[in-house]
């Protein structure tokens, strides 16, 4: 008996070793990049993900909730997940790390971990203020602790797949709040300030990769404003993260940053609403739409296939709706059909001088009231079924090559969506 417990402590360990040890890298050819787990090539099938009951906003945390329920949700929302073929998750700061591991361990899916770096106010000398300076030494001081605290925190974590620094913090040198607004247009009077925030990302992620050498460093940049900065101030990051709303296609943002950058691009938020502000109704089938052209652009561009070569994946935006996004603290029980901004890449329900960006409506899922425990039902819109086939392709497959990938949209936007028709499918719920 002594000999079998040994011998299974001994499994155990050597188990436990292998998981907390998992190789993550960028490997880089001819200028193409690829990420590479564990000696395979690594595309990331992702999904902005969350826990937000209906009636809540920001100030709920599921991690603060008793350990049955953070396992009820996870297991209902993770089986989800990993049925749709994701393999990754972005997630922000509060997650304890035997919950990244739990995910991993058991629907194997990664984490992103995501640290604002100051994009929604900081605390300075008990006081709140709420737009960041990055040139005030005492935010450096500030921000270059929390991280550092946060890879040490999260070094050994099996299932953290990387870091990432920000939430398109460029636009938060214009907008005056957290809800977003018009994307801003890229004015050279913030030159001043939008150095000194790039070069104290850089400098964070160079302490975060010493303090844990063995996981890569991104950040979240809103669109590619502010390019030429990232270039001459960030040499420490090694991947490029954007947030990128341009409609059905990401026009010319690959060959941008393989030309001016020279870094891999990794799309950590794009994605369409499935709200139609024209005809004031449910349009599922626009959404799906639009997500199946920002995909095969993300799998065209991928390493060895002809074209940019620099695509390591995304992070579709989001898994559910959030019911609190549009004024954030207030109206937290109604769906709100409130367009915020506009974008004319959005041309279904896009008209000039008025808001077509539904914040409320992103979900790939819609989301039913909670149950007395905080736990709420998921009903997938036609985008989630849509993106399952999207996943189920490897564009690093033996053998794959552009003309599949097209072939392969081609088809699955036959089947699941009609392109030509235009018109709302219904609601998701």
């Amino acid at each position: 008996m002594k000999n079998l417990t040994l011998a299974f402590l001994s499994l155990w360990f050597s188990l436990c070793g292998h998981c907390q040890h998992d190789k993550i890298s960028l490997v880089e050819k001819n200028g193409e990049y690829k990420l590479v787990v564990n000696g395979l090539d690594f595309m990331v099938k992702g999904m902005n993900w969350d826990y937000y009951p209906i009636g809540t906003n920001y100030t709920y945390s599921l991690w603060n909730q008793p350990e049955e329920i953070i396992r009820a949700a996870l297991d209902c929302e993770m089986t989800l997940l990993k049925d749709m073929g994701v393999n990754a998750i972005r997630q922000y700061t509060g997650v304890p790390a035997k919950w990244i591991s739990y995910i991993h361990e058991k629907y194997g899916i990664y984490t992103m971990l995501n640290h604002a770096f100051g994009r929604y106010g900081l605390m300075l000398d008990g006081t709140w203020v709420a737009n960041t300076d990055y040139a005030d030494p005492r935010v450096r001081e500030l921000l270059l602790k929390e991280v550092e605290e946060l890879a040490r925190t999260y070094q050994n974590t099996p299932g953290l797949l990387l870091y990432l620094l920000g939430n398109e913090n460029n636009y938060g040198l214009f907008w005056e709040g957290a809800e977003t607004e018009d994307i801003p247009v890229e004015d050279r009077n913030s030159t001043a300030r939008a150095r000194a925030m790039y070069r104290l990302f850089n400098e964070a992620a160079a302490l975060m990769k010493k303090t844990d050498p063995e996981h890569l460093v991104a950040i979240c940049n809103g669109d590619l404003m502010f390019l030429d900065l990232i270039a001459e101030t960030c040499p420490d990051v090694d991947i490029l993260g954007t947030n990128m709303y341009r409609g059905v296609s990401f026009g010319d943002a690959f060959q941008k940053v393989r030309d001016e950058l020279g870094k891999p691009l990794l799309f950590t938020e794009f994605g369409a609403d499935a709200w139609n502000a024209v005809l004031d109704q449910e349009d599922q089938k626009a959404q799906a739409w639009y997500l199946a052209g920002n995909w095969k652009e993300i799998y065209e561009n991928a390493a060895g296939l002809g074209k940019a070569g620099n695509s390591l994946g995304g992070f579709t935006f989001q898994f559910s709706d959030g019911w609190w996004k549009s004024g954030q603290t207030i109206n937290l029980d109604v769906h709100d059909t409130h367009a915020s901004w506009s974008n004319g890449g959005y041309s279904f329900d896009f008209v000039d001088g008025q808001n077509n960006m539904n914040e409320e409506w992103f979900g790939v899922c819609a989301k039913g009231p909670a149950d007395e425990k905080g736990l709420y039902p998921l009903y997938p819109r036609l985008a989630w079924h849509l993106l399952r086939e999207v996943h189920a392709i490897d564009p690093f497959s033996e053998g794959m090559t552009a003309d599949d990938i097209e072939e392969y949209f081609e088809k699955i936007t036959e089947e699941k969506v009609d392109p030509e028709s235009r018109k709302p499918s219904g609601s998701g719920g």
